[in-house]
């Protein structure tokens, strides 16, 4: 395991993302939060203060295009990574980059690929 203290915030509702995300990243030494939903995911932000933040676009309670639009207003040296099944949504992830998030995942994703993006960005 590397020696790691960026801390990566995950917001997905979905468990299985979710404890694929954490086996990965903690192995990779990351610091990992997680919030299932985009209100407590908003709550943890300013406590946790991420380096990264791993985002779903459908999430409950707040979208995860209106996450990134906070994160990009508030908190600019936070970098965000969209994850999304919506991948052939092309508008979705237009509006995703026009709010500014750092990079666009497609789900189902290569974990491979995930890492060398959240390594590139950090």
């Amino acid at each position: 395991m590397v020696s790691n203290d960026k801390k990566i915030l995950i917001i997905d509702s979905d468990e299985m993302t979710l404890e694929i995300l954490k086996f990965l990243l903690k192995k990779e030494g990351y610091k990992i939060s997680i919030a299932k939903d985009g209100m407590s995911a908003l709550e943890r932000i300013p406590i946790i203060m991420p380096d990264l933040v791993i985002t779903a676009i459908i999430i409950p309670l707040k979208s995860g295009l209106q996450i990134i639009n906070v994160i990009k207003q508030d908190y600019k040296n936070i970098r965000v990574i969209a994850l999304s099944a919506l991948a052939e949504e092309e508008k979705t992830v237009e509006q995703a980059f026009e709010l500014g998030v750092d990079d666009f995942i497609a789900k189902p994703f290569n974990p491979n690929e995930l890492l060398l993006r959240i390594k590139r960005l950090l």
